[in-house]
């Protein structure tokens, strides 16, 4: 039998693990080189663009989930935006040059606020729906996964990959 708490323990789970996988590249000398070109956009990050951020976006969605939960379920909420956000450049532009152990000394915090959210976000929050400008409609859990947890993992992976020579 499945409950509205699995999406949780399935969130908890893979951000312990990501959280372990960026401690480590934080502790590392920076890498050279442009991560990946991403898809659709082509664009390519090199290593200080990833950690600044990975640095900013955590507390913009989880306050983006808190606009989504607190809808009354009958119709998704608006929430979100789109990397064209000025906001979002701006940190990235500004943050880039910070070394990547000062900025994970700030996602410490941010990690503790995230995995207490999921801890604690109501079960019947998880059945919630948002609905993103770009992405259309959402399910919570979906929601976690694109822009936070999964997110994560996918920064990590850069983070990788420019350690281990494969950028783009």
């Amino acid at each position: 039998m499945t409950t509205n708490r699995d999406p949780a323990d399935a969130m908890t789970l893979r951000l312990q693990y990501v959280v372990m996988r960026l401690e480590e590249r934080a502790t590392a000398a920076p890498a050279a080189g442009l991560t990946e070109p991403d898809q659709p956009s082509g664009e390519q990050w090199e290593w200080g663009q990833v950690w600044a951020h990975l640095a900013e976006f955590i507390p913009y969605w989880m306050g983006q989930i808190a606009i989504v939960a607190a809808g009354d379920g009958s119709e998704p909420v608006p929430f979100g935006r789109t990397k064209t956000d000025s906001e979002r450049i701006a940190a990235i532009a500004r943050d880039r040059v910070r070394p990547a152990p000062e900025l994970w000394a700030r996602m410490r915090g941010q990690m503790a606020d995230l995995w207490n959210l999921i801890d604690h976000l109501p079960e019947e929050d998880w059945d919630k729906r948002g609905l993103h400008p770009i992405l259309g409609e959402m399910a919570m859990p979906r929601i976690f996964d694109e822009f936070l947890v999964g997110h994560l993992e996918q920064h990590a992976a850069q983070l990788d990959g420019l350690a281990a020579g494969q950028g783009g």
